[in-house]
């Protein structure tokens, strides 16, 4: 036992702002999306007035959205919403993975939470079942890890400036 404490986000979202980057791509998808996600943080104590809607063209998009918004120092968190359905292209796979990994990347580099409400499907049936129909609310899940991870970070020591020569 080190003594040392457990740090544990809350999902509450009193004082928190919150970004939602949603895309206009799919929108049939998107808005049950984003409807979710408002519930969710209406839901857990975020006033209404302190949550901002951006909307990008596609998924391929989100991750400049996502880190204008981070950058902004207006928002403690993104949540980045879109609906990626594989179709007869090899497009899928590129804009899906590139999608993702420019969401990690915009949270990695700015420090803040950005959390990644994309649906990535193989039909339309499951994206239209994941925003909201059958199979609960990936907006909603997004939306409230977001709120997780702020109060996480919220516990958690401020990181160390960097020292000379290392990678800041």
């Amino acid at each position: 036992m080190t003594g040392r404490p457990d740090y544990e986000g809350m999902v509450s979202g009193e004082g928190v702002r919150v970004a939602l980057a949603c895309s206009r791509f799919n929108r049939f998808v998107t808005e049950g999306l984003l409807e979710g996600a408002r519930d969710a943080l209406e839901r857990h104590g975020v006033d209404p007035g302190s949550v901002a809607v951006a909307w990008a063209p596609g998924a391929f998009e989100l991750p400049a959205l996502a880190q204008r918004l981070a950058l902004s120092g207006s928002f403690d968190a993104v949540v980045c919403l879109g609906a990626v359905i594989r179709g007869e292209t090899g497009h899928y796979e590129h804009v899906a993975g590139q999608c993702a990994a420019g969401i990690q990347r915009v949270q990695l580099d700015t420090g803040v939470p950005v959390a990644f409400g994309v649906l990535t499907t193989d039909t339309v049936q499951q994206a239209v079942d994941r925003a909201g129909a059958k199979d609960g609310n990936k907006g909603a899940e997004a939306a409230v890890a977001a709120l997780e991870m702020v109060n996480l970070f919220r516990q958690l020591p401020q990181a160390a400036p960097s020292a000379p020569g290392t990678l800041a």
